[in-house]
């Protein structure tokens, strides 16, 4: 392998076509190349994607209340009705698969806006009744103080947790918002932390303009009575969500008087549906690029073994001749793999680099430019990837070069010294 003679004599054969070399040299480089990029731009897309779910807890379900849809009991349908505090009792003592339940309440109702005073400033936010609850299910990302807490709950404490849009809107740039007091419909509430969304685009820009308070501080506060706006629920590692949202339907239509043939009447939003059926597209995706990518790349092996014989038959007396002087088939053979190996693996190693190195390049630019993209993020592949990728090169040259060095050997040396 490390035999200086032959090393020399694979530099030689390889300059003496340059053109021939080259062309042959591309086809392994471009299919390489193409495998990276996909690969790279396809775990791009899957990292934007997935960035906008943050840290949220995947097997979590979300259901709230909808018109019903089937009379039952004396009641029409087309009935509203509200979730209650009750509901929120009843689901953890009767559905054990539950690891956490946070209800609640959006002020002004889901996607409205309120008005947010402090000082000569104003501004439009979006206010939520919490329980601390809810940020083990969709996490913030705390910059200064903290989330509620359950003394907060219990004893309705007038506290607001902001986002830093609304920092950004209601205090000066260097102000510390810490122990302040916004006014949020004529009451004050002190900030006791700010943090920024752990999502990315116009997901993230909505998430920092939200202003969270105990849930029992705004249901008293605003006169939201019993009522719960919606559950957001996560079962216990190893269970699938799907077993608490249906026994938690089943349990609030019992509990308020809907029937149980009515699909409609409680609204549902299964998370962990949706994810897997997103992770199953991304799949889809890098098995698609594999067998594209891995076929270019064998066309470009394929090449390098119609190559090599062709460099076989022009070297049939050549062959012959050391073959006439004592050079084993081993050594024949030996010699034409290692022609084969070295130019896959020198051209399908320039691929990997360059392809490498203009998904480092279109990563930095992103980020340099500060795009709001959510749909294309860090493109990139893995090491080990990578190390795969070129180990199936260096395999599949050896194999490219298997064919022409066994038709080497075939020839006996007397019919190849015969050759012109």
């Amino acid at each position: 392998m490390f035999d200086l003679d032959r090393w020399q004599e694979i530099y030689h054969v390889l300059r003496k076509n340059k053109l021939r070399t080259f062309l042959t040299a591309f086809g392994v480089f471009w299919g390489i190349f193409m495998l990276v990029v996909m690969l790279g731009s396809g775990n791009g897309l899957q990292n934007g994607v997935t960035q906008n779910f943050g840290d949220m807890a995947t097997n979590s379900v979300f259901i709230w209340t909808q018109q019903t849809t089937v009379p039952y009991k004396g009641f029409p349908r087309g009935r509203n009705y509200n979730f209650e505090n009750g509901d929120a009792t009843a689901m953890q003592n009767s559905i054990p698969e539950i690891k956490y339940l946070a209800p609640r309440i959006q002020a002004g109702g889901f996607m409205q806006t309120n008005n947010v005073i402090r000082g000569l400033k104003s501004g439009i936010f979006n206010i939520m009744g919490d329980y601390p609850a809810f940020n083990m299910i969709d996490p913030l990302n705390f910059i200064y103080g903290r989330f509620i807490n359950e003394m907060d709950i219990k004893e309705k404490r007038k506290v607001a947790v902001v986002g830093t849009r609304v920092v950004e809107i209601l205090f000066k740039k260097d102000e510390n918002p810490m122990g302040q007091y916004i006014q949020i419909q004529g009451v004050h509430f002190k900030v006791i932390g700010v943090f920024a969304s752990k999502r990315t685009g116009e997901q993230a820009s909505q998430e920092n303009q939200n202003i969270y308070l105990p849930f029992t501080t705004l249901q008293q506060t605003y006169n939201y009575g019993n009522a719960v706006g919606f559950f957001s629920v996560t079962a216990r590692d190893g269970i699938p969500v799907s077993v608490v949202e249906d026994k938690a339907i089943r349990l609030l239509k019992q509990r308020h008087a809907i029937s149980p043939e009515d699909e409609s009447a409680v609204g549902h939003f299964n998370l962990k549906k949706e994810y897997d059926k997103m992770q199953g597209l991304f799949f889809g995706i890098r098995l698609l690029v594999w067998i594209v990518g891995t076929g270019t790349l064998l066309a470009g092996v394929i090449g390098v073994s119609n190559i090599m014989l062709v460099v076989v038959k022009e070297r049939t007396k050549e062959i012959g001749i050391q073959r006439a002087l004592g050079a084993t088939p081993y050594n024949i053979i030996s010699q034409i793999i290692t022609e084969s190996v070295f130019l896959t693996t020198f051209a399908g190693y320039f691929g990997l680099v360059v392809g490498v190195g203009l998904l480092e390049l279109i990563s930095y630019a992103l980020g340099a430019s500060g795009p709001n993209t959510e749909m294309f993020l860090h493109p990139g592949i893995d090491f080990s990837v990578a190390v795969t990728a070129l180990s199936i090169l260096v395999v599949c040259g050896a194999l490219a070069g298997m064919i022409p060095a066994r038709r080497a050997v075939s020839v006996k040396p007397i019919d190849a010294l015969r050759y012109e």
